[in-house]
């Protein structure tokens, strides 16, 4: 048997030196066996002194973004569960025990801390709502809090995991990982502290909310592409028939067809339309390929 630690503790982090240590000590106190890993993600400040003088393994991954942060850590860092936070001390690190304790009581491979939104941002409450609407709509009905950072994984989900995505939108692809292998996973009540005061946010509304939904679009086509490229085809095939059924009904009047440009244009979407779900069915078993492999990966990890 591997001699790795029980417990990791994994805080991607970019320039928090405000916070980090703080965060560091909470979970030190908290859990005095754990390894706590801190990856400084391209930081300008003292993030990775105040995180090293604090008691953390340090390392540095210059691509910025969390998802690149978390790519490496998955990847370099052995342990039996880990829990994931942010280094902004918005996460209360004694409530990683009740995420542990389900992980552990459970069985399970995720267990999710659902935030109590009450002190956010009422815009960015309104865009996590909407995002959780369609996630649950395209993907699964399993998680209601698909942004959150505080998570609890075993192992088996961490080395499975592929990330994939470099920024903000690695917790989107977490869930869609969990929902498509369909393991087993929880969420668990937590509450959504204040930041300390002097901390900034990173979050980008917008622009984060486009990478999001893109993200989600590209994990759709990776996933389940039927679902995608069906709808495509319905909608071509729809304006196809708009535009086609009055040429036919024309045509059995009087034997001629009057619009050409019209036939051409109801007859290239047609075409399209078959193409769509051609595409569609091509790429699901594609997909079911990658699920499988996906899935002997997940199996082969003790």
């Amino acid at each position: 048997m591997l001699n790795r630690p029980n417990l990791a503790i994994l805080i991607p982090c970019l320039n928090e030196d405000k916070t980090i240590s703080e965060v560091v000590k909470g979970f030190r106190s908290t859990f005095p066996e754990a390894e706590i890993h801190v990856c400084d993600n391209g930081s300008t400040d003292d993030t990775f002194k105040c995180a090293k003088t604090s008691g953390a393994i340090v390392t540095q991954h210059p691509q910025i973004g969390k998802g690149n942060a978390l790519r490496r850590m998955f990847a370099d860092i052995e342990a039996d569960c880990y829990v994931l936070s942010d280094g902004d001390g918005t996460y209360d690190p004694h409530e990683a025990l009740s995420l542990i304790k389900k992980l552990e009581d459970d069985g399970l491979d995720m267990v999710v801390g659902r935030r109590n939104a009450g002190k956010e941002l009422p815009r960015h409450n309104m865009g996590n709502r909407l995002f959780n609407v369609l996630y649950r709509k395209l993907f699964s009905p399993d998680f209601s809090d698909i942004f959150s950072g505080y998570r609890a994984f075993s192992r088996r989900y961490v080395k499975s995991f592929p990330a994939v995505s470099s920024g903000f939108e690695i917790e989107t692809e977490m869930s869609v990982h969990a929902s498509q292998l369909r393991l087993p996973c929880a969420e668990v009540d937590i509450s959504y502290r204040d930041r300390i005061e002097g901390s900034e946010s990173k979050l980008r509304m917008v622009s984060d909310g486009f990478r999001v939904l893109k993200a989600m679009f590209s994990l759709l086509k990776d996933n389940r592409p039927v679902l995608l490229f069906g709808w495509l085809g319905i909608g071509f095939l729809a304006f196809a028939l708009l535009l086609g059924v009055p040429l036919v009904v024309d045509f059995a009047q009087t034997g001629l067809v009057e619009r050409q440009p019209t036939a051409l244009l109801a007859t290239g979407l047609a075409i399209i339309s078959l193409a769509q779900f051609s595409l569609g069915f091509l790429l699901e078993s594609v997909a079911r390929g990658r699920i499988e492999l996906k899935r002997l990966i997940y199996l082969q990890t003790r």
